[in-house]
């Protein structure tokens, strides 16, 4: 468990490392702070939070957001207009965009939570 996320016990498993295949698995990032605190109550804000647990997670198995080869967003109540505010948010310091599925949804898991980014990544070269 990476320190500086949120852990739910026996919920799930934030990150997972492949071995041999190079390749790490990020179950859903929702925009809760260390503590469990939901962080936000726009897409933007919680978009904010959900890159910092990005990289945390990331960090945890020595990627960072550039080594992200597959992202799946979620988004309640989505309208073209969030578009570019949550990317712009989620591509900060990455200077390729891999591939990505943007999804509105009716719902998540709790309320007031209007965004989760799950990704795989690619582990860096050692």
């Amino acid at each position: 468990m990476p320190a500086g996320l949120h852990h739910v016990p026996g919920g799930f498993t934030p990150v997972v490392l492949v071995p041999g295949a190079d390749l790490v698995f990020l179950s859903g990032q929702v925009a809760w702070d260390e503590q469990g605190n939901l962080c936000g109550t726009d897409h933007v804000s919680q978009m904010r939070q959900i890159a910092r647990n990005l990289d945390t997670a990331l960090a945890a198995v020595g990627c960072g957001r550039e080594h992200i080869i597959k992202e799946t967003v979620y988004v309640v109540d989505y309208h073209p207009r969030l578009l570019s505010g949550l990317f712009a948010v989620l591509r900060q310091g990455v200077s390729r965009a891999p591939a990505s599925t943007l999804v509105g949804v009716a719902a998540l898991f709790e309320p007031g939570v209007l965004v989760e980014v799950d990704v795989v990544a690619k582990v860096a070269a050692r």
